[in-house]
């Protein structure tokens, strides 16, 4: 069974800058298109952004221009660059498939942007 890793969360202030990364544990990202998700307390867990097998990109109105989506299918691992970060960025971010989630979902890794 696939499992996802995702790491890279943190806190930082609001402005500033996180890093994501999400690994799987097999070859499981070839030919796909994976996706960046968040979910924030009291709330269900929204789409952020998605990566193509050709690089192309979506990204959820909210985080245009700030985040960018990028993927290394040598490594396995899917990366979501965070820059001026918002409070409203604050929740548990996972990656999966796009635009549906077939794998097991992982344990997600924690952003928290306050001052």
């Amino acid at each position: 069974q696939v499992q996802l890793v995702e790491s890279g969360g943190g806190l930082a202030q609001p402005g500033g800058s996180l890093r994501l990364s999400c690994v799987a544990s097999r070859n499981s990202f070839s030919g796909r298109w994976m996706g960046w998700y968040r979910q924030a307390p009291g709330n269900e867990r929204e789409f952020v952004a998605r990566i193509t097998t050709s690089g192309g990109t979506t990204y959820v109105d909210s985080v245009k221009g700030r985040f960018t989506i990028s993927r290394d299918n040598a490594k396995n691992t899917v990366y979501l660059q965070m820059n001026s970060l918002k409070p409203e960025d604050t929740a548990v971010y996972y990656c999966n498939t796009a635009p549906i989630a077939y794998f097991p979902w992982g344990q997600g890794t924690q952003v928290t942007v306050s001052s």
